[in-house]
């Protein structure tokens, strides 16, 4: 009885459109097994081991509220200040998390890349995954908080926006893939940009609602508002948090304009992405 074998031929491809997605597929025990050992490499030969998945988001609500809810006195739209920094920080942490370390993917991974054959696209992919688990551990502190306030007798309603937290995850995680692999086929070439990702993505955290509310940034800077409006990642926070908390500025419009905006990086990430792995090894 003969046994169809399923086999692939490595060979140029011609075509820009081709994504090979088929082909990531048929390697999903290969991410399965780099997510293991992107996760299990964070906390290696640490003394807390995985506790610094909790103390990096608390640490960073304390320094917030301390400094922009008291001593600044921003805005949080009426919810408890630790809340409402937590919610932002938790959200844009994955968003961060997923374009930083995609954008160094070239660099971070030459050796493996120049020995063994696998599609790349799975490398960028198992970051996007493995930060999703540290993602997961941060909700389980937010919703502790978020339990923690209620019982106290704190203000804030779940509102139905919270069924498209699945989105909003999705959202955040192509988001910052597609971002990042724009980015790392440009370092290949221009080593700079690593050194500015970091820093940029720093700056591009105070042109988001992560330590104000939208209606802050309109009332009090209306010429300028448009900056913070039009980054993606606006609309994603202050959804999350009106489904989460009742509280921001949720629309249909800046959320579809997110979506659209993601789904065009995202296939632009791809495709420049498996245009420069054909080459990078000569220049990284």
């Amino acid at each position: 009885m003969n046994k169809q074998q399923e086999t692939w031929e490595i060979a140029p491809s011609t075509h820009l459109f081709d994504l090979k997605l088929k082909e990531v597929w048929a390697y999903r025990d290969l991410l399965g097994l780099l997510v293991r050992r992107d996760f299990v490499s964070f906390y290696k030969q640490t003394i807390l081991g995985p506790l610094w998945f909790f103390i990096q988001p608390l640490f960073t609500t304390l320094i917030f509220t301390f400094i922009f809810g008291n001593l600044a006195g921003i805005s949080t739209d009426g919810l408890p200040k630790p809340l409402f920094y937590m919610a932002g920080i938790t959200a844009w942490n994955y968003f961060a998390d997923c374009l930083t370390k995609t954008s160094t993917v070239f660099k971070d991974n030459a050796a493996i890349f120049g020995k063994v054959y696998f599609p790349r696209l799975i490398m960028p992919l198992s970051i996007v995954v493995s930060n999703l688990v540290r993602f997961g551990v941060q909700m389980v502190l937010f919703i502790l908080l978020m339990l923690y306030y209620y019982a106290n007798g704190s203000q804030f309603n779940i509102s139905w926006a919270i069924f498209l937290f699945p989105l909003i995850v999705i959202l955040m995680a192509l988001l910052g893939l597609g971002a990042g692999m724009i980015i790392s086929a440009m370092t290949t070439k221009y080593r700079d940009l690593a050194f500015l990702v970091s820093f940029g993505v720093q700056l591009l955290m105070y042109a988001t609602t992560v330590i104000y509310p939208l209606s802050t940034a309109i009332e009090k800077y209306p010429k300028y508002s448009w900056l913070i409006e039009y980054n993606p990642m606006t609309s994603i926070i202050e959804t999350f948090r009106y489904g989460f908390l009742g509280e921001g500025s949720f629309s249909w419009i800046s959320l579809g304009y997110a979506t659209s905006l993601t789904v065009i990086l995202l296939i632009i990430g791809i495709i420049i992405f498996n245009k420069v792995e054909k080459t990078f090894v000569d220049t990284v």
